[in-house]
């Protein structure tokens, strides 16, 4: 069973910059992509940004194009989010994850293994 740990998480200004990082394991598995989904309570699961394993074809929402950056280390089964301009807005908790199968990624029901989310705070 794949297994998705996130880190990087944690308080910044607004303006600032952090680096998420999630490590895909857990025998053996082919990624066809990974993903950054947010959440805050109350509210639906919101895509952020993923990219395709072959090819490295990366997607993006409108409210991050710009100041997110997805990138991945295949060898390492590793992407990272960097989130740089972060806006109070973008407090949530992220998800990262992960499908094996082609098709889209860009909507949660798009991917079958998640991580444990980790929480994104930006102070005013």
């Amino acid at each position: 069973q794949v297994q998705l740990v996130e880190s990087g998480g944690g308080l910044v200004q607004a303006g600032g910059s952090l680096r998420l990082s999630c490590t895909a394991s857990g025998g053996t598995f082919s990624i066809s992509g990974m993903g950054w989904f947010r959440q805050v309570p109350g509210k639906e699961r919101e895509f952020v940004t993923a990219i395709r394993w072959t090819g490295g074809r990366t997607y993006e929402s409108d409210s991050v194009k710009g100041r997110f950056t997805i990138s991945s280390d295949n060898a390492k089964n590793t992407i990272y989010l960097q989130m740089n301009s972060l806006k109070p807005e973008d407090t949530a908790v992220y998800y990262c994850a992960l499908t094996q199968r082609i098709g889209g990624l860009t909507r949660a029901t798009d991917f079958a293994s998640w991580g444990q989310g980790t929480q994104v705070t930006v102070s005013s």
